[in-house]
């Protein structure tokens, strides 16, 4: 059996990276990008073996197309697309909010092509193709959540090719992922973004903060760096789990903070000891 024709539309951080494990695992792949520069490089680097700005030319030989644009970009780009795939061909993304992109991908795509919902769980706070590596998915999870209509052997076909990344592929119901993605990812990020513009209510102190800032609020910033774009679009497709879990995250700093102003030291070591070992247990077992 022939390796399935792949085609990559976006080839920044995740869909670059892509490229080059699936082209390092002896894949032919097509990137499809607005940006000529950004398909060069990619070219360059060895992440597609050719790259093109017509996204009708570039999925139609394609067996896999990877959706790897901003979440609310992805649905008129399915549209523009879908009169252009081939019977049989088989359509993935990499947003990080599934039900949204569920709902209008599959009402989109013609009968005879399917869809398998994908989610790398990794990535880093730089963005473009000169950010992209090709060990960035090994050993990480990625989440696929295909629907009870997804034909298994197209479930396979994505499954297969993950693999081949070296990430670690886990199968999750499309409302599960959505509401431990917003806990485990979403909510960090909109936090850390939180307590980097924290310091903005600190006007004519800029200076002096940053003097003292180190590792601490390097680690626990980090993910602050990461695409606007791509985060603005992840809080207006998974609003209410993303919501909820902040407003969980305020009832548990009300309460520290309550217990810091009556000079509670026991409510306040609770409070570190047990994100201690919750952390730490986490970590262990990744």
């Amino acid at each position: 059996m022939n390796p399935p024709r792949i085609t990559i539309i976006g080839v920044g951080l995740i869909g670059g990276s892509l490229g080059l494990a699936l082209t390092a695992a002896g894949h032919d792949v097509t990137g499809v990008d607005s940006d000529r520069d950004s398909l060069d490089i990619a070219v360059g680097r060895g992440s597609i073996t050719r790259g093109t700005t017509d996204l009708a030319a570039g999925v139609a030989e394609a067996d896999v197309v990877f959706l790897c644009t901003p979440v609310l970009q992805i649905p008129a780009l399915v549209a523009r697309i879908a009169p252009r795939l081939k019977a049989g061909a088989i359509v993935t993304d990499v947003g990080s909010t599934k039900k949204y992109l569920g709902e209008k991908i599959t009402r989109l795509l013609p009968r005879g092509v399917h869809y398998v919902g994908g989610h790398p769980m990794a990535g880093r706070e730089k963005s473009g193709i000169a950010a992209a590596d090709t060990n960035l998915f090994r050993d990480r999870r990625y989440i696929l959540t295909p629907d009870a209509a997804t034909p298994a052997a197209a479930v396979a076909t994505v499954a297969g090719l993950i693999r081949e990344t070296g990430a670690r592929v886990s199968v999750m119901d499309i409302i599960h992922h959505d509401d431990c993605a917003a806990v485990i990812s979403h909510v960090p990020h909109v936090v850390a973004a939180g307590l980097v513009n924290l310091l903005g209510r600190y006007p004519g102190e800029e200076e002096n903060i940053g003097a003292l800032a180190g590792g601490g609020f390097c680690d626990t910033t980090r993910i602050a760096s990461s695409d606007a774009d791509m985060w603005a679009d992840i809080c207006l497709t998974n609003p209410t789990a993303i919501t909820a879990g902040l407003e969980e995250l305020q009832v548990l700093l009300g309460d520290v903070v309550a217990a810091i102003r009556r000079g509670d030291r026991a409510a306040v070591h609770a409070y570190f000891a047990a994100a201690k070992a919750r952390r730490d247990n986490i970590i262990s077992s990744l």
